[in-house]
């Protein structure tokens, strides 16, 4: 099945918003073992639009579009999809009333110009859209059939989700089901998990399970798509490997499937019954940006310190910062970076320390790297470290990323 990503919008085109939708989309689909073979981007400009869309029709059996939905002058995708099309416009009048509903509930009055996003070609179908007033559309154009989805992030992830990848496996045949198993871990390169996990896959012998990567520093995501008849083939199928790539990573993995380090440190103080208090230098109070704003962080999160430099070492300023924070934790840690211009031989010393109860350990590291790459690896190794103590294994197991 050949699959064609179309973007659409001025605002794309010219960088003035990066297109992150592009890459959500290419990254679900090939988890789910669909590749995408054409990505294109085109302006707010109907005769543009109407070329892509011919094009994409010639050559891909599936399209899926983003974008051009709302009520406005330049959402041009319903017009020029009913034009390729060869058909006309009509009033969905059930999705023109699930508009009017969405604004009724907000206390709000429907602008005239949302009716436009109820005018689909004739003879598509719609995709629900539970959470905007842009439906998305499905139509065939000459020989491919064509997703359109809003341009909203949220929106299309979820139409994504829900109404696309399912329409996608169900044209291709895919029998049985597939599952996707996922572990993120800090510390290890790519390079050195694929040797770890070399033959994982030779344990389900009939090829049903592929492993693969997806490296966005300073985390790693190693990802088993099995497929199967059923849920139970699936699990009986996954467990063996999900058991070995454990065994293999050991304590580098920090969480698994939907879940986030910072949620997994939320967890663990919960669950332990403790607050913290964090002290963090040169990370522009990264560590504290990813944990305070969690649901049910109030009642652990007691403070958070942001300062540009610290004279003294993480153990005594961990300590202090949970006496004056009445915190049963703390975790501080203090960066220093070479002096010099931002270029990737430079060198960042890294001093992390989690004082608990009175006690304090501490773990010092050093990487190397631009002063990006150093600030996103201190985050992510001082919240790593706070993750292992909280576990009980060793803070100090040394990562792929530090100076020998």
């Amino acid at each position: 099945m050949r699959i064609e990503i179309l973007c659409t919008g001025d605002e794309v085109l010219t960088g003035k918003i990066v297109n992150s939708n592009f890459s959500y989309v290419s990254q679900k689909l090939e988890d789910v073992g669909l590749s995408v073979i054409w990505g294109t981007t085109v302006g707010d400009d109907r005769g543009m639009l109407l070329e892509a869309f011919r094009l994409a029709s010639a050559r891909a059996d599936i399209v899926i579009v983003n974008g051009g939905l709302g009520p406005t002058v330049d959402d041009l995708s319903q017009e020029i999809a009913a034009e390729a099309a060869g058909v006309g416009l009509v009033l969905n009048e059930d999705w023109l009333a699930t508009m009017e509903g969405f604004f009724t509930r907000r206390g709000r009055t429907m602008p005239p110009n949302n009716r436009k996003q109820a005018m689909l070609p004739a003879g598509s179908e719609v995709l629900d859209n539970p959470i905007g007033t842009a439906c998305g559309f499905a139509l065939d154009i000459g020989k491919a059939r064509f997703f359109f989805t809003p341009g909203v992030p949220r929106e299309v992830r979820r139409m994504l989700e829900e109404q696309i990848i399912p329409r996608l496996l169900a044209r291709a045949g895919t029998p049985g089901i597939i599952h996707l198993k996922r572990f993120h871990s800090y510390g290890l390169g790519e390079s050195h998990v694929d040797q770890l996990l070399d033959g994982v896959e030779a344990l389900v012998p009939d090829g049903s399970v592929k492993l693969g990567f997806r490296a966005h520093y300073p985390q790693l995501e190693t990802k088993l798509l099995v497929r199967g008849v059923d849920r139970d083939d699936v699990e009986i199928k996954l467990a063996p490997v999900m058991a070995e790539v454990r065994r293999r990573m050991g304590n580098f993995i920090l969480a698994e499937d939907d879940q986030t380090l910072e949620g997994v440190l939320l967890a663990g103080l919960q669950r332990a019954d403790k607050s913290l208090a964090v002290v963090e230098t040169y990370t522009a109070g990264g560590i504290v940006a990813r944990m305070a704003h969690l649901p049910g962080a109030e009642a652990v999160f007691r403070r958070g310190v942001v300062s540009r430099a610290e004279s003294r070492d993480a153990a005594s300023v961990a300590l202090e910062a949970a006496t004056q924070a009445g915190a049963t934790t703390a975790l501080a840690v203090i960066i220093s970076v070479d002096d010099g211009p931002d270029r990737m031989d430079l060198g960042g010393s890294i001093d992390i320390g989690i004082a608990d109860g009175g006690a304090v350990v501490t773990r010092q590291a050093r990487i190397l790297g631009g002063r990006e790459w150093i600030r996103l690896g201190a985050i992510e190794m001082a919240m790593d470290c706070l993750r292992r103590f909280l576990q009980g294994l060793p803070i100090d197991e040394r990562s792929d990323f530090e100076r020998r």
